[in-house]
């Protein structure tokens, strides 16, 4: 099969609040996508198979790995990235967390990660130990941060629930 038989196909759908139209190969990787064509490297390549979710990114509100994410299934959704993250509260606090704590050494996991305890803490605003190791555990830190970013994630959450109205 020659490059221009591929199927091409037009998608749009929404990037960090943004309308997106882009026409290519419906299996195409979100990921590439979004640092190849879009610019937003903040999202990261590890491992390419799903497992190490440095690629990680909010589909519709729910933690996705973009690395085998086909551009078909983001059709029509709304997609968030570690850049665009922070303009939610629960984004914020989490970062605001991460920085308050010194979570990162390398950085190279931590857009994922930050993704991942974004979509925890939207879901669950008092997670225990055990609710943070079961969402974080399709996160790999090579530096071994591992403690500091449950630490962070229960700062995000005690922020959180401390700005609530009527606290």
């Amino acid at each position: 099969m020659k490059p221009d038989d591929a199927e091409v196909q037009t998608f749009t759908f929404s990037v960090n609040r943004m309308p997106v139209r882009f026409t290519g190969d419906p299996h195409m990787p979100l990921l590439w996508l979004l640092r190849d064509e879009l610019g937003l490297v903040g999202t990261k390549f590890g491992c390419g198979m799903a497992m190490c979710g440095a690629c990680t990114v909010h589909l519709n509100d729910t933690a996705v790995r973009s690395c085998m994410l086909p551009l078909a299934r983001a059709a029509g959704k709304s997609v968030t990235t570690i850049e665009g993250v922070a303009r939610t509260p629960v984004g914020d606090a989490v970062q605001r967390a991460w920085v308050q704590l010194d979570v990162a050494q390398c950085g190279y996991c931590q857009s994922g990660q930050i993704m991942s305890a974004s979509a925890l803490l939207r879901e669950n605003s008092a997670p225990t130990d055990a609710d943070i190791d079961a969402a974080m555990s399709g996160n790999i830190c090579r530096c071994a941060t591992y403690r500091r970013i449950k630490a962070a994630i229960h700062l995000a959450a005690q922020t959180l629930r401390d700005a609530r109205p009527g606290k």
